[in-house]
């Protein structure tokens, strides 16, 4: 008989038989959702399994639709239960690993002085456990609890709230739980633990918060970032890369607000943008997956005026001759108002006499065209390729060399001189 060792690779999951038998130990870990968990003690060399469960209720069977619906019923104070909490059931090689480092990699990897949360996963199904199988692993849990301790009240945080208890009612999560960010890569980017290491432990790189000194008062945009997460790789490559709105943006892998400033609350995975003004936080937008016009609708919701949002979001016209830029003749480039990518040029705008700057020609690239039949009228529509969001509309009756009119709102326009 072979064991087999599942290993995570690049994203994938291999299989590879060890040379004889292995002498294997296993003990049950609540970190809050069991996705991140079931990553992070994967990558322990001498782990050899990390499975997904539910663990440490008054049910002897429960799946995942139960322990929602029984926390729902705690939360409203109708039971009285001990709900269940999402464990992961981590089996090891305790030739190659010891019980005490797999412990210390569970301290490390959450944060275990949130009590029934973790992060914004609020419940007490989401509480940070241990369940042993032994007087051993008790004794372990409690001495490495007791030691990692006192090196988080160094750091500034409270008592642990870690609930260590014999194992008890261990269900196994259902199939498309398990391994659940092997199979979905870009899924959950979780900021994991609190970088305080375990005494005798190298120290973690951890990251340095950002100076608020150092940073514009009056509106900041911070992108909270972690490593090894694809949706930061890809909001970066998507919009960071080439960012040139006028909010000016920073990044860091801290998990603190700039010194002197504050956030509403703690962050909970990334990327998480958040919008500073005056040094605190008046919104965030967590999560990327590719979705650029949501994430510029969602700055644009905070940094516009209600006029402009009107026009740019609810397909709005300015009255004729009040909107800006109508008489605007310097050499320069008109610009998106919250993404500050270019759409026309000065050369390009003429007179046409109907109230509305008027171009024949848009950059390249800078524009979509779609069908508009509203107020009983078929029109072409011009918007923003960038942030999405409603310019005006294009007509065939302007001058050469195109013969086209693109009638925009003067006031979703920001001009920006040569």
């Amino acid at each position: 008989m072979r064991l087999l060792t599942r290993c995570l690779l690049s994203g994938i999951l291999l299989a590879t038989p060890l040379a004889g038998m292995a002498k294997t130990d296993s003990i049950v870990l609540g970190m809050g959702c069991f996705w991140g968990a079931e990553k992070r003690m994967a990558a322990v060399p001498g782990v050899l399994d990390v499975e997904s469960g539910y663990a440490g209720g008054d049910a002897e069977t429960a799946g995942y639709r139960d322990v929602l619906n029984l926390e729902t019923a705690i939360q409203r104070g109708r039971s009285r239960a001990r709900n269940h909490a999402e464990v992961v059931k981590v089996s090891f090689d305790t030739d190659r690993v010891s019980l005490d480092q797999v412990l210390i990699a569970f301290w490390e990897n959450h944060d275990p002085t949130q009590g029934d949360r973790q992060g914004n996963d609020v419940g007490s199904n989401y509480r940070s456990a241990v369940y042993t199988n032994s007087p051993a692993q008790r004794a372990a849990a409690i001495e490495t609890r007791d030691a990692y301790q006192q090196a988080l009240s160094a750091a500034g945080y409270g008592p642990i709230t870690t609930e260590i208890a014999p194992l008890r009612n261990y269900n196994r999560a259902e199939r498309y739980h398990q391994d659940y960010l092997v199979k979905n890569p870009n899924g959950y980017c979780g900021l994991g633990g609190t970088n305080v290491a375990y005494p005798g432990e190298p120290e973690k790189a951890r990251a340095r918060a950002l100076k608020g000194s150092d940073l514009n008062r009056k509106r900041q945009l911070v992108v909270f970032e972690a490593e090894e997460c694809p949706f930061c790789e890809k909001f970066r490559a998507e919009v960071l890369d080439a960012w040139s709105s006028e909010v000016p943006v920073v990044t860091t892998y801290a998990v603190e607000a700039p010194k002197g400033w504050k956030l509403d609350k703690a962050l909970f995975a990334t990327p998480t943008m958040v919008l500073f003004e005056k040094g605190r936080e008046v919104s965030r937008y967590t999560g990327y997956k590719g979705d650029k016009e949501r994430f510029w609708a969602w700055l644009g919701q905070r940094i516009l005026t209600p006029e402009q949002r009107r026009i740019a979001f609810e397909q709005g016209t300015e009255r004729p001759f009040t909107g800006s830029h109508l008489d605007e003749k310097r050499p320069g480039v008109f610009v998106d108002p919250i993404s500050g990518e270019p759409l026309f040029r000065t050369d390009a705008k003429f007179e046409s006499g109907t109230g509305w700057p008027s171009f024949f020609q848009p950059i390249k690239g800078a524009i979509t065209l779609h069908q508009d039949n509203s107020h009983g009228m078929r029109r072409t529509e011009v918007r923003s390729a960038s942030s999405g969001i409603h310019l005006g509309h294009v007509f065939e009756d302007g001058p050469p060399p195109t013969g086209r009119r693109y009638c925009i709102n003067g006031d979703v326009l920001v001009f920006r001189p040569d």
